[in-house]
């Protein structure tokens, strides 16, 4: 049994795999070989999202993968931008129409707020009507877990008091360099799974000296480390990848992180994101 094999239990008893395949930045046209390369490595988690452009090339290597539909576990995203009832709905359903799938596995807000306005203006009751509408798709069976993306306490505490379900899943900005220990907690203590995507801090962690000797301690890569790092946080770790080989590599990650470097690794804070501080993201924010 690998890591590719283990499994989360969500708080309405469904089971998400630990590990997932992420398609930030494949594009369309490349997705569908992407998600067929995961599939035949042995991944069945893939997690997708409306703003990144690629749901039908998602959802057409979902169809071909050569495995039952109900094997694989396949997560999008509401667009950050709607902030409205009536268009939650039709991008639901848009979503689903692009898939080509009869339901979708998992459905979050993919932000609290616009990437343009990212951290900033006041859309509280544009979640509360989103988070309506995801919840009466659950509801409908068209959705089996719903839950929201870079939400902080408050974005959450906003939610809650209206909520008919509380959110299956926070996902987090979480790597080895940005631990948000507090926020881990809170979700922990309401039962929303944390999943951790750019677990490799969309590569800017590669330069760090003190991970990489520390991954040459345990002989492993320094991605390696920082998904295994992620795993032991508890979290659903989301490499980002359409190179088969570091699929297979990322999933290598059958080694425990000793507690005192478990701490080490959620202490180190300051990592450069270099190019990619231009996303909202990555921005500091």
């Amino acid at each position: 049994m690998t890591i590719l094999d283990e499994t989360y239990t969500l708080s309405n008893g469904v089971e998400i795999p630990k590990l997932g395949l992420g398609t930030w930045f494949i594009d369309d046209d490349k997705a569908a070989a992407a998600v067929r390369a995961a599939v035949e490595i042995g991944y069945r988690n893939i997690d997708t999202a409306q703003a990144y452009g690629n749901e039908r090339g998602v959802g057409e290597g979902v169809r071909t993968a050569g495995v039952p539909r109900d094997a694989l576990f396949v997560s999008t995203k509401l667009a950050a931008e709607i902030k409205d009832y009536d268009q939650a709905v039709d991008a639901i359903d848009g979503s689903l129409e692009k898939l080509g799938t009869e339901y979708i596995d998992l459905m979050l807000i993919h932000s609290p707020q616009p990437w343009d306005d990212f951290r900033g203006g006041d859309y509280a009751k544009g979640n509360r009507e989103a988070w309506r509408a995801l919840e009466e798709a659950h509801q409908a069976g068209k959705i089996r877990a719903i839950g929201v993306s870079n939400f902080q306490q408050q974005d959450l505490e906003n939610i809650l008091p209206g909520a008919t379900v509380v959110p299956h899943v926070n996902q987090l900005l979480v790597h080895a360099g940005n631990t948000p220990s507090e926020l881990l907690d809170y979700c922990d203590s309401k039962q929303i799974l944390v999943e951790a995507y750019s677990p490799i801090a969309h590569g800017a962690i590669l330069d760090n000296a003190e991970v990489q000797a520390m991954a040459d301690k345990y002989g492993v890569s320094v991605p390696q480390l920082c998904i295994r790092y992620t795993l032991q946080l508890g979290t659903v770790s989301l490499p980002k990848t359409a190179n088969p080989e570091h699929m297979r590599s990322n999933a290598e990650v059958d080694f425990e992180i000793s507690s005192d470097d478990m701490d080490t690794l959620r202490g180190l804070s300051d990592v450069d994101y270099g190019e990619h501080s231009a996303f909202p993201v990555y921005s500091g924010k």
